[in-house]
């Protein structure tokens, strides 16, 4: 467990990020595919049901020894949440209300926001979509791990501990690569949680605010679902900085694993990744695939050339317009 990985920076790159380019050969080739574009009139309902079971959660762990709290709260309660920070993502992309309502999607994330108990959706909205559009830029995408982090973590046992404090790491990560001013929504997205977590508190007791708060932080670190954070832009292999995932885990994750469908077409809601990939399945079908999260996290821990350095980065040039 102690093998040191040899990688001690990241994997600079001198070309744009692959996406853009693919998205244009491609609506060139299957302009039908812009038909796919827009909301998703299933995802708000689909989004009031999760927050509905999470609310009848609550409610029935409050009289449950403490071991069932918490294992309930590993079982369910952590898939549930994990599941609505990717619902989360998805309204970020507008894809409950559309373009045309931005705002409605603002408060619409910070509805789904509530039994995750971490108030983050505002700051998600902000940094996600820099990440699409800079993707590995240098000082601006937040999805790519600290010079700390690639480091530190560069051990078997150390990049296990790391995986298990993903959550931590992806909510510091933005106050040390690209701070930003506080936003109104932030603010109000403070608010509304805080005032939710103390209400759940002040009517049933304790056993439900942990199960709301572990489930998130658990469900974000050693979890099978996690998987996707590594799967996504990790480079197992030299040369390729987006992975999709064709397995079982996108009926509960909105099809992030549809990964490079999603890069090459952020507008489209996880729902019609799949058509995307049907349509244009000769640009897809080449490219590296996963069928498992769980075997992903397995072989980023066991594989002494991967460390959170693993990651393509780029210099950016001209204007970088920020959220």
């Amino acid at each position: 467990m102690g093998n040191r990985v040899p990688r001690e920076d990241y994997e600079w790159v001198y070309t744009d990020q692959p996406h853009a380019d693919r998205r244009k050969q491609i609506l060139a080739k299957y302009p039908e595919i812009k038909s796919l574009m827009g909301p998703d009139p299933r995802l708000k309902w689909i989004v009031c049901l999760m927050v509905a079971i999470q609310f009848l959660a609550f409610y029935l762990i409050k009289d449950l020894d403490w071991k069932w709290v918490l294992f309930w709260t590993y079982t369910f309660g952590s898939c549930v949440n994990h599941s609505m920070t990717l619902a989360i993502h998805e309204i970020s992309h507008n894809t409950a209300f559309g373009n045309n309502k931005a705002m409605w999607n603002r408060y619409f994330a910070m509805f789904a926001n509530l039994p995750i108990g971490l108030p983050y959706s505002a700051s998600f909205k902000r940094y996600h979509l820099d990440h699409h559009r800079y993707l590995g830029g240098d000082g601006v995408d937040v999805d790519i791990p600290t010079e700390f982090e690639g480091w530190f973590f560069c051990t078997r046992f150390r990049k296990f501990i790391w995986i298990i404090l993903q959550p931590l790491f992806y909510a510091v990560r933005p106050l040390c690569i690209n701070p930003k001013p506080i936003s109104q929504l932030e603010i109000t997205n403070l608010l509304i949680q805080t005032s939710f977590n103390v209400l759940l508190f002040w009517l049933w007791g304790a056993k439900p605010v942990v199960y709301m708060l572990a489930g998130s932080l658990l469900g974000m670190g050693l979890h099978p679902i996690s998987g996707h954070f590594i799967a996504e832009h990790y480079m197992f292999l030299k040369g390729h900085e987006t992975y999709s995932y064709y397995g079982s885990l996108n009926l509960l994750t909105f099809n992030v694993g549809y990964h490079n469908e999603h890069h090459d077409f952020p507008s489209i809601p996880g729902r019609r990744l799949p058509m995307v990939k049907k349509i244009a399945a000769e640009y897809y079908e080449g490219l590296p695939q996963y069928t498992s999260w769980v075997r992903v996290l397995y072989d980023f821990i066991m594989d002494d050339t991967l460390s959170p350095y693993s990651r393509v980065k780029r210099k950016l040039k001209g204007d970088v317009k920020q959220e």
